[in-house]
């Protein structure tokens, strides 16, 4: 495994670095999916500036999920690195049948967020082509779609 990573993460500490094939070594395609990081085409340098408050990519989604105005969700103020295993979560739809909507190998742009008055979050993922804002409770239980649309880019 590489320890060079595109997005700043400490490889050595990645709870996920033995299925990972290093950002440098993959082109930026660690698990065999684009990153959204290492793909970002709105002036970073892709060298963990990424991840800077600075990031033009960032500060878009940032500013389209709190447009969304939920009122019982936090302001949107920080998006962290995270591989789509790790929040793709499985919702049930109208017919009963359960569903993902992310693709496990990718990595997205998102955060976590408490809901004001409640024990349940606010899970927030997004990449080039989707926003996604969904609730949950604990460990990720009762999964429910609240946003999921595509971006306009």
């Amino acid at each position: 495994m590489n320890s060079y990573s595109i997005c700043g993460a400490d490889c050595e500490k990645c709870p996920f670095k033995e299925g990972c094939g290093g950002c440098a070594a993959t082109n930026g395609r660690p698990f065999g999916e684009e990153c959204i990081i290492a793909s970002c085409d709105r002036g970073c340098d892709n060298r963990g500036k990424c991840l800077d408050m600075a990031c033009k990519l960032k500060e878009e989604l940032t500013k389209e999920f709190n447009s969304l105005a939920i009122e019982d969700m936090e302001r949107v103020t920080e998006l962290f690195a995270l591989k789509g295993s790790f929040v793709n979560l499985e919702y049930t739809v109208p017919c009963g049948q359960t569903v993902k909507l992310l693709n496990d190998n990718r990595i997205y742009l998102g955060n976590q967020l408490a809901k004001k008055g409640s024990d349940r979050c606010y899970g927030l993922a997004a990449d080039k082509n989707i926003l996604l804002v969904c609730e949950y409770g604990e460990n990720g239980a009762d999964a429910q779609i609240v946003v999921y649309k595509r971006r306009k880019i």
